[in-house]
């Protein structure tokens, strides 16, 4: 159903890389580089967002909306078959949302080397 099965330290490599890539201001440099081509990423239990260019789209709209970045920090890490798990905090201002200090998890699905699903958690 996923591809080939990743060694657990090989997508745990790979999610620390885009982790630390988000946290230096380079999420739209790894989203090149570690999402595939089909990738489906959603919001909660929004519908969700199908294809590559579609969710660049969406994020560069989200990024470019950040009108002040406070910080941002990996509170947890975890993994699995072809899984991970990040828990954020983060701490901005979205020129439409506001200020905005949230937790969130992101469960990444991984196949060949490349995220094929995320799915962002939050309240």
């Amino acid at each position: 159903m996923f591809g080939t099965k990743l060694n657990v330290q090989t997508i745990e490599a790979l999610d620390a890389e885009l982790n630390e890539a988000i946290l230096n201001g380079k999420g739209l440099e790894a989203f090149e580089s570690h999402y595939a081509e089909d990738v489906v990423m959603q919001e909660n239990d929004a519908p969700p967002t199908i294809g590559k260019s579609a969710n660049r789209i969406r994020e560069q709209e989200f990024f470019g909306a950040i009108t002040d970045f406070r910080g941002a920090e990996v509170l947890a890490t975890g993994s699995g078959e072809n899984v991970t798990f990040s828990h954020w905090s983060f701490d901005f201002t979205h020129r439409d949302w506001g200020v905005r200090q949230y937790r969130q998890v992101a469960v990444r699905t991984w196949k060949d080397g490349k995220i094929v699903r995320e799915v962002f958690h939050y309240g």
